[in-house]
């Protein structure tokens, strides 16, 4: 049995109900509410239509893969791992979608449901269906991290998330760093989303730590120009 890890990108084929291009004209939306937020999107511009047929489209994937599980993320959506497979049996642990077909949840417009979504500074982040940098980093123990990253394009705050696989385990951690660059203090709703989450929300007030709790989702403020890193759900 091959007991290392791999890490390899390879070009896929999906289905694409790809959204029309957002309103030239500026929104302002002040007064709509998105995942109970506000919902204003101004300066950047906003989608609220929908394709109606689809055309095949080439997706970037990345690859991430030991002896019991094999991971596809998609960094050209928003950087979300679309599939998750337990190689000893074939089964798909997550749910996997095999068309892309966007609602209009996203705070700009559009989003995908299906496999695990990361956000940040809100739920369904604004960038959720916008391209995100990707490096496959490899370790001295064998293990294996792609690092997704971004810089949010409404508060600036750089956020990378590292999809890590170790040789030998049928598990996979994720390694969150994130990074205010502005001069002010800004508010942060952070969540991993995937289909039917468990709603165990934890709270992480400012300048104290809970390494003691696993988290769901939790809320923070960061302090300017600061790094913040978490490894599985604990703040570091």
């Amino acid at each position: 049995m091959n007991t290392t890890v791999e890490a390899w990108e390879e070009t896929i084929t999906f289905p694409t109900y790809t959204p029309p291009p957002a309103d030239l004209n500026p929104m302002f939306l002040e007064k709509r509410v998105n995942q109970g937020t506000s919902g204003r999107v101004y300066p950047q511009p906003f989608s609220d239509k929908l394709a109606s047929e689809s055309e095949p489209q080439d997706y970037q994937a990345v690859y991430l893969e030991n002896e019991y599980i094999r991971l596809m993320l998609l960094p050209q959506i928003g950087g979300r791992i679309h599939e998750a497979v337990d190689k000893t049996t074939g089964y798909p642990f997550i749910y996997r979608q095999h068309v892309i077909k966007p609602a209009l949840i996203g705070l700009f417009g559009a989003w995908i449901s299906g496999g695990i979504e990361f956000n940040w500074p809100q739920h369904h982040r604004p960038s959720t269906f916008m391209p995100t940098q990707h490096l496959i980093e490899e370790s001295a123990d064998g293990s294996v991290t792609v690092w997704l990253s971004e810089n949010d394009p409404l508060q600036r705050m750089k956020g990378m998330v590292g999809v890590c696989l170790h040789p030998g385990k049928a598990f996979f951690e994720l390694k969150v760093q994130l990074y205010n660059r502005t001069p002010e203090d800004l508010p942060l709703v952070g969540q991993r989303r995937r289909p039917r989450p468990r709603a165990v929300p934890g709270l992480l007030p400012a300048g104290r730590d809970r390494r003691d709790r696993p988290l769901q989702a939790f809320d923070v403020v960061l302090p300017r120009c600061q790094r913040h890193v978490l490894r599985r759900g604990l703040r570091e």
